[in-house]
């Protein structure tokens, strides 16, 4: 009688196939770009510091894996993620990693907990208040990820730009900033900028591909 594989092993099997598509930093911070919006492979190659053959071979990996999602315009090939269970996975892989394993915490510890040790605002405390008036959001993104989507009613103010604007901002309400995701130095740079002038500040606790993974408002195009 031939042997027979079991439909379970040959499922684990298909997930250790996904699983290895993440086993390399460099796919995982390619993942982290693309969760701000839709970018060609000479933008990610460009953001990531790698030649373009290179990024190329990463986000065929990652397509293999079921991460990524292509399309073709012209001689330009663009990538987008499947979905926001990617987004979701990958925070799930940062919390267990946080938790179980000795030196990620002390690398969160000491990059970036010293660098801001209040507690960061929830997505639930945020939205209650958004629905109250008492927070201005502030979204420290470059203006093209910032136009791809973002928080509703959140101000785009890129980290460089953020001295100029400080008078314009209401100092009678908190204010909460966000980046690209949990470790993101742009929403902490802006904290301790704005805690520097005497705002009452805050960051979100992770990024603008979590928020939207959560289904919470978002808007698109060009605001403040």
């Amino acid at each position: 009688m031939a042997n027979t594989v079991q439909p379970k092993r040959l499922v684990f099997e298909q997930l250790a196939r996904v699983a290895k598509a993440l086993g390399q930093a460099n796919r995982l911070e390619l993942l982290e770009a693309l969760g701000q919006g839709e970018r060609s492979v000479d933008e990610l190659a460009q953001l990531s510091g790698m030649s373009v053959a290179n990024t190329s071979h990463h986000l065929q990996t990652l397509r293999d894996g079921g991460f990524v999602a292509s399309r073709k315009s012209g001689v330009q090939v663009f990538y987008r993620l499947t979905g926001d269970e990617v987004t979701v996975l990958l925070s799930a892989l940062k919390d267990m990693g946080e938790r179980h394993v000795a030196e990620m915490e002390q690398i969160v510890r000491e990059h970036f907990t010293v660098k801001d040790d209040l507690t960061p605002i929830s997505h639930r405390e945020l939205l209650k208040l958004l629905r109250t008036g008492k927070a201005t959001v502030i979204d420290v993104r470059p203006e093209p990820e910032y136009c791809a989507g973002h928080v509703k009613g959140a101000l785009n103010i890129p980290l460089e730009h953020l001295s100029r604007r400080l008078a314009k901002l209401p100092k009678d309400r908190e204010i909460v900033t966000y980046c690209r995701g949990p470790y993101c130095l742009l929403a902490f740079e802006a904290v301790r900028a704005l805690r520097k002038k005497g705002f009452r500040a805050r960051r979100l606790n992770d990024g603008f591909p979590e928020w939207k993974a959560n289904r919470h408002p978002l808007e698109f195009g060009e605001g403040g």
